[in-house]
């Protein structure tokens, strides 16, 4: 039996035999989507890119919103703000122009992101707000999620930790209820993150964990090492032996490695919560001492690290 992944990676050709130009755009576009939630930003660029080139050849504005934002997200990723708020700015005015308001929703919660990035949070927590409103009017959850999320990491780096709490839990709860793990990842790793910063480095812990435990079954390698950089925040956070603070030394290398073999290394814009804690572990362990762990924890395998944390966590552990 072929595997259903096999046979989405030969469409484009059939299309391309069949004469078919819009198929062969639609099956690049899909395939970009499942690179994105496989962090393969190479195949990610190439797909996008060559569905974007068709979807203009035939003047399909449906599938020239697929590709902008597709190339958007790549954009974020690598830190391009720039540019990343043209595509989506574009996106806007044409989800509008095509009156998909569920579209609108999202590109303007995209907006809001790249907003929040540069430091515009009052631009960032407006444009969540009408991404917010656009998806309730449209009763469409999964946008409605992505608007509050994005109110809600408006909330934490404003230090509103109550009310960034308060709009995630309820998201929590529903991806769990569907069985998506990727959302449950983000979802945990920003909770986790909201202990911390309230001075509960147990339940950071646990909760960073079990989202380390999502991110493994979600099978997205972004998710596993932000998962690792939540319980090294957690760590750094924890009274305790002098080997919680090495062990979370060396989970920001292993992050730090996973990041840079993607080609996807945090820009500094996404680099707080990582520095919070690299700062601490500096000021505890020494220098020399902080560099030794976070060089060795660059040398371990995320996936053997990530088993041993969830199946096997001990008192050394971050």
């Amino acid at each position: 039996m072929v595997a259903a992944e096999d046979v989405l990676a030969g469409l484009p050709a059939v299309f391309r035999s069949l004469g078919d130009r819009w198929g062969e755009a639609a099956a690049l576009s899909a395939l970009a989507t499942r690179a994105l939630y496989r962090s393969d930003l190479d195949e990610l660029r190439h797909n996008a890119e060559a569905g974007a080139r068709l979807f203009a050849e035939l003047g399909d504005e449906w599938g020239r919103l697929q590709a902008s934002e597709q190339l958007g997200i790549l954009a974020e990723i690598g830190g391009d703000y720039r540019e990343a708020a043209r595509l989506h700015e574009e996106g806007v005015r044409s989800a509008r122009e095509l009156d998909l308001f569920t579209q609108v929703s999202f590109r303007l919660a995209r907006q809001g992101r790249i907003a929040l990035l540069t430091g515009d949070t009052v631009r960032a927590a407006e444009l969540h707000e009408q991404a917010r409103r656009s998806a309730a009017e449209q009763a469409h959850r999964p946008a409605l999620q992505f608007a509050e999320i994005g109110l809600a990491l408006g909330a934490r780096r404003a230090g509103d930790l109550d009310e960034a709490e308060a709009r995630l839990l309820p998201w929590l709860d529903w991806n769990r209820r569907l069985g998506v793990d990727i959302g449950v990842a983000l979802i945990l790793a920003q909770v986790g993150y909201v202990a911390e910063l309230r001075g509960d480095a147990p339940l950071a812990r646990t909760l960073h964990r079990d989202g380390l435990a999502a991110a493994r079954r979600s099978g997205d390698p972004r998710a596993l090492a932000l998962a690792f950089e939540g319980l090294a925040g957690a760590g750094s956070a924890a009274a305790g032996p002098g080997d919680r603070a090495t062990a979370a030394a060396e989970l920001l290398g292993t992050a730090a490695e996973l990041r840079e073999s993607l080609g996807t290394p945090l820009p500094a814009a996404e680099r707080q919560d990582v520095d919070r804690a690299t700062a601490r572990l500096r000021a505890r362990l020494g220098d020399e001492a902080f560099a030794t762990a976070f060089a060795r924890g660059r040398t371990l395998s995320p996936q053997a690290r990530a088993a041993e944390l969830i199946e096997c966590p001990g008192p050394g552990g971050p």
